[in-house]
């Protein structure tokens, strides 16, 4: 079985920080891109930031670049989404997902997602 489990979400209060982690089970991560993805009530699922296989680079949106940071630890098969700053506008179900090869701006791209969770940010 080919597994994504997020986990770190939970309530922040404004300016808060977060760390999600993205575990996979049944296969490696070493050839696969990672994503982290939200979506809000009412809204789309949006990109928030990509790594890529080797963990050399790495995309981010527009909305958080600065306040978040995206990295991997291919040994322990996880990849971590460090956010700060946290604004209530950040509140989402959050997941992660993985493409084979490269990041794409697609969800379409991606090949296994996780179950997603829960971030609050409020007073």
């Amino acid at each position: 079985q080919l597994q994504l489990v997020e986990s770190g979400g939970g309530w922040v209060q404004p300016g808060g920080s977060l760390r999600l982690s993205c575990a996979a089970s049944g296969f490696t991560l070493d050839y696969y891109a990672i994503g982290w993805f939200r979506q809000a009530p009412g809204k789309e699922r949006e990109g928030v930031s990509c790594i890529s296989s080797s963990g050399s680079s790495a995309d981010y949106a527009d909305s958080v670049k600065g306040r978040f940071t995206i990295s991997r630890d291919n040994a322990k098969n996880t990849v971590y989404l460090q956010m700060n700053s946290l604004k209530p506008e950040d509140t989402a179900v959050y997941y992660c997902a993985a493409a084979k090869y490269y990041c794409s701006a697609y969800t379409l791209g991606y090949d296994y997602w996780g179950q997603g969770t829960q971030v609050t940010v409020s007073s």
